[in-house]
């Protein structure tokens, strides 16, 4: 899980809320819905599967209330969107982290 430099500190609990909708703090940046990276995302942060998380976000959508987060084609497109923006999270591998993002926590 990274975050722009620029973002405090979050929790697990906070990332999942974010991504799952229920939180607008920060700007969520997910990686491409088919990825086995997105899948292992929410899994582990927000112990949801795919099906679970489209029909989480489908729901959301419907009300009008906010759009699902956007997606991206993988980590280094991940970490270069959060680095651009000053209120985005997202979740990349390790391999791509350096120092234009920030180092929330690791899932495994």
């Amino acid at each position: 899980m990274i975050a722009n430099p620029a973002v405090g500190t979050l929790t697990k609990e906070q990332v999942a809320d974010l991504f799952l909708g229920k939180s607008q703090a920060f700007t969520p940046i997910d990686q491409n819905e088919g990825s086995a990276a997105y899948a292992d995302f929410y899994k582990k942060a927000g112990g949801r599967d795919v099906a679970q998380v489209k029909a989480t976000w489908s729901r959301i959508v419907f009300s009008g209330k906010r759009q699902a987060p956007r997606q991206v084609a993988d980590s280094a497109a991940v970490k270069k969107a959060v680095a651009a923006d000053p209120k985005a999270v997202g979740y990349v591998d390790k391999s791509v982290v350096d120092s234009s993002v920030k180092v929330l926590f690791s899932l495994d």
